[in-house]
Order: C-alpha cells, then structure tokens, then sequence
C-alpha cells in the first residue's frame, strides 16, 4: 500500500507500518555503482529490470 497525499491515508500508513506492513512500493536497492536485488542480495548492472538469481521483479 503505496502513501497518499490525504492525511487519514497518512495515518493509516503509519498503522501498517507500525504492526510491521509494508507501506511503500518495493524498488532496488543500490550497493556502490549496482542495484541490488531486496529479497536476496544479489547484484546487478544498473541496467537489469529483473533479478537474474531469484527473479524478483519490482513491477509484479
């Protein structure tokens, strides 16, 4: 569940968040000059839409 610019959203958020939800959309994370893949680690060209080792995708 991505934030919204309304303030009960916001809240509500912050609910999730705090009881150990997700709340914003999953998305690369970046080790030196590679993006790194968030479920296992592995590393990439900053070129790669999906992981080549467990085949996380961050728009699935």
């Amino acid at each position: 569940m991505a934030s919204a610019p309304n303030p009960d959203d916001a809240l509500f958020d912050q609910f999730l968040d705090d009881r150990g939800h997700e709340v914003t959309e999953p998305d690369w994370e970046t080790s030196y000059n590679k993006k790194q893949c968030p479920e296992c680690g592995a590393l990439h060209d900053q070129s790669a839409d999906d992981c080549t080792v467990c085949g996380w995708d961050p728009f699935a």
